[in-house]
């Protein structure tokens, strides 16, 4: 994932919107892994991982022709849609965890395996791990809550004990911060 140019993105998010699936093919190639090590953080399992990635470019298939790169770039495009279906996913398991009494106790196991081996897996690690690594504390908390456990603005500003105006701002601040430090890596 050497970071491919934004032009470049969108012109094959638009040859996907016309059905070309050697663009789908390419757009796959670059970022499957961003998606995948994202989702791999905040599912904290292989699996379900790797079903949410093919979610993920399911889902950019049949939407290419909604793509408007006036309102972000293909990654924020490509990660918003990454999150979503994650919380979704997230929010299912509790649902799922508090109606139904396990016959056997649960592991508490996550799972800590390599993303893949290569290049491309560990810098999109490094390069996240690293714009969060330079947030300031009490943004960095919110944005993991929110994107790594699925916690909505509510739960958070509940969970940490702060009002939901706080926690809304430290949130918008992180991101436009995330947006700077990555960016600037030509993510």
């Amino acid at each position: 994932m050497s970071g491919l140019p934004a032009d470049e993105a969108i012109e094959l998010i638009r040859q996907l919107a016309r059905g070309d699936r050697a663009a789908f093919g390419r757009l796959y190639d670059h970022y499957a892994t961003l998606v995948f090590t994202f989702a791999l953080r905040m599912l904290r399992d292989r699996a379900a991982a790797e079903d949410l990635l093919q979610e993920v470019f399911l889902q950019i298939w049949r939407e290419a022709s909604n793509y408007n790169s006036e309102r972000g770039s293909p990654e924020a495009w490509i990660i918003t849609m990454t999150r979503s279906r994650g919380i979704d996913r997230l929010r299912s398991i509790r649902r799922r965890d508090r109606s139904f009494v396990p016959m056997e106790g649960r592991s508490g196991k996550t799972h800590d395996a390599p993303v893949e081996s290569g290049a491309a897996a560990s810098e999109a690690r490094v390069t996240v791990n690293s714009a969060l690594a330079r947030l300031p504390e009490s943004q960095r908390k919110v944005i993991e809550l929110a994107y790594f456990d699925g916690l909505s603005q509510t739960e958070i500003a509940e969970q940490i004990n702060e009002p939901l105006g706080t926690v809304k701002t430290r949130i918008r601040t992180a991101l436009q911060r995330l947006r700077e430090l990555v960016g600037a890596k030509a993510f």
